[in-house]
């Protein structure tokens, strides 16, 4: 495939620069979140985005994610690598692992489907390590979706995302056939795009945002609504 023109970034530029997001950003999960959320942090000038997960693509991924068709059967890093090199021209890294131990720099985003995935991420690649900028941990189901923006070195942060962690068994269980909808992750990817832009101009971040597509409502950890 040839390459196209390098994209113009002018309509963002008093809101960000490619160059003010020059970070590394690691995204752990490329599903209903994370593939939507690539997409995103690639149109906005991310340019060290780092995408890992072990999963292939099938036929019920469809509807709620990024992919084609013709990606039934693909790795879901290969297919996205492919997708945001036609949609923005944009360099990705790769990986079609699991991150539990891996070193981790700058921004991390979790889009992983299970809380034993999410604490074995936190305990063995985010608590206390002070390379990592933020960790944002995305959550949805079906039309309400909740952020965490965590500082791991922040005792308070800390100990306020570790009350978080319940058990898959504690989690509620949706049935499959309301579980995930394309305008949801969407929707949480635009959030979590905001929340990179507001770390690299150095703007405040909330501890937590709660999003409900069904009562169309907005909570951040400060109380604000809107």
């Amino acid at each position: 495939m040839r390459p196209g023109p390098p994209m113009e970034f002018l309509r963002q530029l008093d809101l960000v620069s490619p160059e003010t997001l020059d970070l590394p950003v690691h995204l752990i999960g490329c599903g209903g979140i994370g593939s939507f959320t690539a997409l995103v942090l690639s149109k906005m000038g991310v340019q060290r985005l780092h995408l890992y997960d072990p999963d292939g693509i099938e036929e019920h991924n469809l509807p709620n994610q990024l992919f084609r068709l013709k990606d039934v059967g693909r790795s879901k890093v290969e297919a996205l690598q492919e997708i945001l090199e036609e949609f923005a021209g944009a360099p990705v890294e790769g990986l079609p692992v699991e991150v539990e131990g891996r070193r981790m720099t700058g921004v991390v985003i979790s889009g992983v489907d299970s809380m034993r995935a999410r604490k074995a991420i936190w305990l063995r690649s985010i608590r206390y390590r002070a390379s990592v900028l933020r960790y944002l941990d995305a959550r949805m189901g079906a039309e309400v979706a909740r952020i965490y923006a965590v500082n791991p070195t922040d005792p308070d942060d800390v100990r306020a995302y570790e009350k978080s962690l319940y058990t898959d068994e504690e989690a509620e269980v949706l049935p499959c056939t309301a579980a995930a909808i394309s305008y949801s992750g969407f929707a949480i990817a635009g959030l979590i795009g905001n929340l990179v832009k507001r770390l690299a101009t150095g703007e405040d971040l909330p501890r937590e945002i709660l999003f409900d597509l069904k009562t169309l409502t907005l909570v951040t950890s400060s109380g604000e609504r809107s």
